[in-house]
């Protein structure tokens, strides 16, 4: 039998083990951040499972720009609604 790839959660897995010593030297406040930076790359897993990348790096940036995309729109409903009440 041959081997399977590992599953995208695996990678994940290996690439947060991979920026441990980074994470390490961030500040603390930046540390939290930077978990969060993952979570949003497991939120996505079962859509980046699907993909199968060759570069492992690549379904992680898409899922935190989906998440910093929606956390934007986000924002600007919430300035619109505030700059609204204003008028």
């Amino acid at each position: 039998m041959g081997r399977t790839n590992p599953t995208y959660r695996d990678r994940l897995g290996a690439i947060e083990d991979e920026w441990g010593a980074f994470r390490r030297a961030l500040r603390r406040a930046d540390q939290r951040r930077f978990d969060d930076l993952f979570v949003y790359a497991r939120d996505h897993a079962d859509a980046a499972g699907t993909l199968n990348h060759p570069d492992p790096l690549a379904p992680v940036w898409m899922a935190i720009l989906l998440e910093q995309e929606r956390r934007i729109d986000e924002l600007e409903t919430r300035v619109e609604a505030l700059t609204d009440g204003e008028a």
